[in-house]
């Protein structure tokens, strides 16, 4: 008998095939041709949504964390998928859906970085679980946008709560490489990806253990040798072809392909790094080869804050991480997000550290936190809308209110950063998002148990 627990996953995700039933759009076959393997992969863009009705919002308090700044009593106008004109007094276009935002809170949609939002569904059932590479190989191959699932019951959960895009990644390591993110919408399927290539993950950090077999200069060595392999490979990339070729790098071809992005400076190489020391090695080792870098982690980010902002290296960091985990962040504290700010870095939140898909929605609660510790409220807005997008590389079209955006937007009923408050609207490209997800259905089926029949469970 097979366990229990891949059983109780089955019922879990049954009301995500039930509400593509019910108005999601259904699942089509890609053209293989289309979606062949080329080298480098392109970078792709999922389709808009299909024109529909104008939406105009009325009278809100615009969060716009663009150029147009704080507007208060201003509108929004959302045409084809797009924001077509932000400021007060708009005139709706015939036949538009007008909302009337009597002075709420309006915001575009949030972004979470760091998940595994459309690779995981539980954490303990190998089936649903796409997150992690073969941890015998680095594989910087390992793409997660071979593996997004649209109907993922994660996705309804997190967009409910204001998340509208994600950048999603391996959540673990080889040895040195973990594997390449990707940009996605969370809006309806079937193509969720935004971008594919937003950037090729590595781990710095030792596991430790009694052998040290991972010590961190086993771990720069490996990570050295792998990208001069990937540099001498794209120089020679004909010869390695030919039939003779030469063939002396340590890696497989799919990785040195994979790295071809960041050898050449077009995506970032992602580190996960927390010790101060090693946080300013891989800067100076980054800036020597002219390699983009973002560092995900960060726990002692703030006592290295001058080097990260004069070599302008983006910080992914859980800003609730206070007690030290190991001895590479022992200096681990509430206030790293508002030192970071404070020193010019450009930070971005990640959700929970310790299961950012599934708590992805918790995403305005972690920067309602950093303001509490020292960063600035329209700051921490920035961190999980404008900042995010500048480090997946959608900053032309999504990340702020603007015309020519893709219509991202959220009307709060109170404080955004707020833990009480709530999203009332929900837009993804123009499409207005019904707040509702399995969590919500589980909630208002049972939520009176009094109920002389109460009603069956999945079917």
């Amino acid at each position: 008998m097979r366990p229990f627990l891949p059983f109780l996953a089955l019922l879990c995700l049954s009301a995500s095939l039930a509400e593509a039933q019910s108005g999601r759009a259904p699942r089509v076959l890609q053209n293989p041709q289309a979606t062949a393997s080329v080298h480098p992969k392109p970078l792709t863009r999922s389709q808009p949504p299909a024109a529909g009705p104008a939406t105009l919002i009325q009278h809100g308090h615009l969060y716009t964390v663009g150029p147009l700044g704080t507007l208060n009593n201003a509108d929004v106008l959302i045409q084809g998928g797009t924001i077509a004109q932000v400021g007060p007094n708009l005139v709706a276009p015939d036949g538009a859906k007008i909302i009337n935002a009597s002075g709420r809170p309006v915001t575009p949609g949030l972004m979470a970085s760091w998940t595994q939002i459309g690779i995981d569904e539980v954490d303990l059932v190998a089936e649903t679980n796409d997150t992690t590479a073969n941890q015998k190989l680095d594989s910087a191959a390992f793409d997660v946008a071979d593996a997004v699932n649209p109907n993922s019951t994660l996705i309804p959960v997190a967009r409910i709560a204001g998340v509208t895009r994600s950048l999603t990644a391996p959540s673990a390591c080889g040895e040195v490489f973990c594997g390449t993110a990707a940009v996605l919408h969370l809006g309806f399927g079937p193509d969720l990806i935004v971008k594919r290539q937003a950037g090729v993950l590595a781990d710095l950090e030792p596991t430790g253990g009694t052998k040290q077999s991972n010590s961190r200069p086993d771990i720069w060595a490996k990570f050295r040798e792998t990208l001069e392999d990937a540099r001498e490979y794209q120089a020679n990339r004909g010869a390695y072809h030919r039939p003779g070729g030469g063939r002396d790098q340590r890696s497989f071809r799919i990785d040195l392909d994979a790295l071809a992005p960041v050898v050449q400076g077009s995506e970032p190489l992602i580190v996960r790094v927390d010790r101060a020391s090693s946080i300013r090695q891989i800067v100076q080792f980054t800036q020597a080869n002219r390699i983009k870098l973002v560092v995900v982690g960060g726990g002692e980010a703030w006592e290295v804050a001058r080097d990260l902002a004069q070599a302008q290296v983006p910080v992914v960091i859980d800003p609730e991480t206070n007690l030290p985990a190991s001895f590479s962040d022992l200096g681990a504290t509430l206030r790293n997000a508002g030192r970071l700010d404070a020193a010019g870095v450009t930070v971005v939140f990640q959700p929970q550290s310790n299961d950012p898909s599934h708590y992805a929605r918790t995403i305005t609660q972690i920067a309602g936190n950093a303001v509490a510790n020292g960063m600035r409220w329209d700051h921490a807005l920035a961190a999980i809308t404008r900042n995010p997008a500048q480090v997946g590389g959608i900053s032309d079209q999504y990340g702020t209110l603007e015309p020519g955006k893709d219509a991202d937007v959220v009307i709060w009923d109170g404080d955004p950063l707020n833990v009480t408050s709530a999203p009332t609207a929900v837009f993804i490209r123009g499409q207005a998002i019904p707040l509702v997800s399995r969590q919500t259905r589980l909630r208002d089926r049972y939520r009176d148990i009094g109920k002389k029949n109460p009603p069956f469970a999945y079917r």
